[in-house]
């Protein structure tokens, strides 16, 4: 076994830090946390990176696929905010993975190149008021009429839904009886006649407006079904394929950068705060709350990577990656609250970047499949009997 970083990673990290320093700087994003607005076109910077072709075929127009690539991508822009690495989560991953693995050969050669190139965003819309993890009792109806397909309901926590070029959104499409048998997928443009967005303002992950979704007679071709034709009544398999586990990878990465950048900074405030005549950082309970943070960090980074060779190989994977999820979002949670004690009221404060850590962290455990679920999940796939 290696546990080295291969040079491309180290690469790309140096590379993501020195955007950041120049396009979206801690001041700038403060700012952007303070408006709740952090600009699409920071994009433009992002994709100058190269990064956005790393889950896109290289007959695609894109680079190949690397998903520890990918997730350091996400960690490094999210050391800045997590808002900058869902920005490009919306494109790499929500778009480019998704029609990857479950999109028709036209819409592969229609999206993908774009998507490649860092030039379209999409947005999940899977849940709904009444509908959270049990994503199989959707109501939002889609009714085939021709070549058409009309689409009336209504989603929640759509996040990011008004700097993104398409909804990507789960629908009722047959007899709510069948469940799992009649639900597709479909692309919803935000600009579409009868689609409403309505802002839900939100403790943390400030930046990328979360949305209400308003669905009124909304009309789409039927090209834009993932999957086309044969797509129709087929979304629960496309939902619960091999994209489903790397979004798992998504969320901890996610975390993982917030929790790093937190344990950075009370690193670095330790040894410029003094109390009592000298550093804070000379005091051992001090000095031992930055240990055991930085050993819960290097812990999460180890399944973190682990799952991201699993999905990088095509190896099984669920249960490891709901374990990385788990894990690394919890333990994450748990550093990053050690980090703002250590900081005591500058970790508290407005202005300082580590009340941003605290509530962002706080959705870790929630988004992308909850903590109680990923236990689920792991009991399931090992086999526990329920009864």
């Amino acid at each position: 076994m290696d546990f080295g970083e291969p040079e491309h990673i180290t690469m790309l990290r140096e590379s993501i830090r020195r955007m950041l320093e120049r396009h979206a700087t801690r001041g700038m994003m403060a700012k952007w946390d303070e408006q709740d607005k952090v600009p699409r076109s920071l994009m433009e910077h992002i994709s100058a990176l190269g990064v956005c072709g790393m889950t896109v075929p290289e007959e695609y127009g894109g680079l190949g696929r690397d998903i520890l690539a990918t997730m350091v991508t996400v960690e490094e822009l999210s050391r800045r905010s997590m808002v900058i690495g869902t920005l490009y989560l919306m494109n790499s991953c929500y778009g480019s993975m998704n029609v990857l693995a479950s999109g028709s050969e036209e819409q592969k050669q229609r999206l993908l190149p774009k998507l490649a190139n860092g030039e379209i965003l999409f947005a999940y819309g899977l849940s709904e008021p009444d509908v959270g993890s049990d994503l199989a009792s959707v109501k939002t109806r889609a009714e085939r009429r021709g070549d058409k397909v009309i689409i009336n309901g209504y989603k929640r926590w759509c996040s990011g839904a008004e700097s993104a070029d398409y909804i990507y959104a789960l629908v009722r499409s047959g007899d709510p009886d069948a469940r799992y048998k009649n639900l597709s997928l479909v692309l919803i443009p935000p600009t579409a006649k009868g689609v409403t967005l309505t802002h839900i303002p939100a403790l943390g992950a400030r930046g990328l407006n979360t949305n209400d979704v308003t669905l009124d007679n909304v009309e789409i071709p039927i090209e834009d079904v993932i999957g086309g034709e044969a797509g129709w009544n087929q979304g629960w398999s496309k939902l619960a394929g091999p994209a489903l586990e790397v979004e798992k990878l998504e969320v901890a990465a996610m975390a993982l950068g917030i929790a790093a950048q937190a344990v950075d900074d009370a690193w670095e405030y330790s040894q410029t705060r003094s109390q009592f005549g000298k550093r804070i950082c000379s005091h051992q309970s001090i000095r031992h709350m930055l240990a055991d943070a930085q050993t819960k960090l290097a812990a999460a980074r180890l399944m973190l990577y682990r799952g991201c060779w699993l999905a990088d190989n095509n190896l099984p994977c669920s249960v490891e990656t709901s374990m990385a999820k788990m894990f690394v979002c919890e333990t994450g949670l748990d550093i990053v609250l050690t980090c703002q004690k250590i900081m005591g009221a500058y970790g508290y404060a407005k202005g300082f970047d580590m009340e941003r850590h605290v509530r962002d962290m706080l959705l870790m455990p929630i988004i992308g499949g909850s903590t109680a679920i990923q236990k689920n999940n792991i009991a399931n796939r090992m086999g526990l009997p329920k009864a």
